[in-house]
């Protein structure tokens, strides 16, 4: 207790520098707090990392969630076109309203494709935010809203032929319109990385659309003439199939020819290899043969028909000149007229596909007696029309002769074939 008190008197008395206490040489060093452990260089990173993870998925969450808006604000815009085409589609105009001319489709469509190439650079370029989105979506269906009401516009006093023709450009264009704006929805939906590929590619299908409106027919007289050069086109497919059978040489005059001279196309090194591909099913009885040519023939003259009554259709387009809906009252007729060119290619094409082994001479006979029919109603129509259908009455009369040897053919095989079952019996 002394020595405790000695000192602590002691260490109250200033010292010298020099001079060391003994009861300060005796306690112990005074030891500084330790400093707090510091993080590690990996832990700071590691933190960092984390929080940056974290901040990218709640964006992430965020764009998705603009993505989902985006598209239903995108079905609301395509609703209102199918409605609109719907409408377009099931009926014309009411009588006594002014057409629209169709240059004035045209101009609508180029806007379309500037449209389109906007919209194609803003969503394969740096995505912007969804307000700047949705003002594109807007601008592009408004404008597309107003191409399909001048559409319809144009369909005051139409035909049915010109009417498709009109809704399937139309079409073409929505359907482009459509394809874009889902991919490109889609593509900002999911980050896709090739939306840089694709989004100009469909934009050049829009292009594409608008560009074919130039093509269009602008009168019913024109839309029923080039419908009936796809007539007269399926027509020349068959008859090319039907010249590809194995039925012998094409020196015969009924395979090489018909009735209008028409030369067969096929030679008789063709025939045989193809011949070589057939089952022995397929083989052709010499009946079978002659009927198939006849066919063939038949076929021919058709083509012939509906040449010819394309050549009696773009005369009486000449002959009204410059006139405008010159020939517009003759509409119902043309269309008439079209409708039987169509129903003696398919009864063509029945014929063609019924001369494969073995034969039905029974059917073969009933899909005459249709193009009789099919026959009857071009020549009335076409007598409605006036001008000058020699070419065309020439036409009919020569295929009205092969149909009758055909009918002859088939009769005698009816005949053959009772033979042939009463001796068998």
């Amino acid at each position: 207790m002394q020595f405790r008190t000695a000192c602590a008197i002691r260490n109250q008395n200033p010292q010298s520098p020099s001079q060391v206490s003994p009861c300060t040489a005796a306690a112990p060093p005074l030891v500084p707090p330790s400093p707090p452990a510091q993080l590690s260089s990996s832990q700071p990173r590691r933190a960092t990392a984390t929080s940056a993870a974290m901040s990218k998925k709640g964006g992430a969450k965020k764009k998705a969630a603009g993505g989902g808006e985006l598209s239903r604000f995108l079905e609301t815009h395509l609703q209102t076109i199918n409605d609109t085409f719907q409408m377009m589609s099931e009926s014309a105009p009411g009588g006594g309203l002014e057409r629209t001319e169709w240059s004035e489709v045209v101009k609508l469509g180029d806007q379309v494709s500037r449209q389109a190439t906007v919209a194609g650079m803003l969503w394969s370029g740096d995505l912007p935010d969804v307000a700047t989105l949705k003002e594109n979506i807007d601008a592009y269906f408004n404008i597309l809203q107003g191409f399909l009401l001048v559409c319809h516009g144009s369909l005051v006093g139409v035909g049915p032929t010109l009417h498709k023709s009109i809704s399937s450009s139309a079409k073409n264009v929505i359907d482009s319109s459509f394809s874009l704006f889902k991919q490109a929805v889609s593509a900002y939906e999911s980050r896709s990385p090739d939306r840089k590929i694709i989004i100009p590619q469909v934009t050049g299908t829009v292009w594409e659309a608008c560009v074919a409106l130039k093509k269009v027919p602008t009168t019913n007289c024109i839309a029923i003439g080039r419908a009936m050069t796809q007539v007269g086109v399926y027509l020349k497919d068959i008859l090319r199939e039907m010249n590809e059978l194995p039925i012998g040489d094409s020196s015969d005059s009924t395979a090489g020819k018909s009735s209008n001279g028409i030369a067969d196309t096929a030679s008789c090194s063709d025939r045989d290899e193809m011949s070589f591909d057939l089952d022995l099913d397929d083989d052709f009885s010499e009946e079978e043969i002659a009927v198939t040519k006849l066919v063939i023939s038949v076929a021919s003259d058709s083509l012939v028909v509906v040449k010819e009554t394309i050549r009696f259709i773009t005369g009486l387009l000449k002959s009204a000149g410059n006139q405008s809906g010159a020939n517009e009252e003759k509409v119902d007729t043309m269309e008439k007229l079209l409708i039987y060119c169509k129903k003696i290619a398919d009864q063509v094409n029945d014929l063609g596909a019924a001369v494969y082994p073995p034969q039905d001479a029974s059917d073969m006979k009933l899909t005459v007696t249709r193009l009789y029919d099919g026959i009857k109603g071009m020549r009335e129509e076409i007598g409605h029309l006036g001008g000058s259908p020699a070419g065309a009455f020439a036409a009919l009369d020569e295929l009205v002769k092969c149909l009758g040897s055909l009918e002859s053919e088939l009769a005698d095989d009816v005949v053959d074939e009772m033979e042939n079952l009463t001796i068998s019996h």
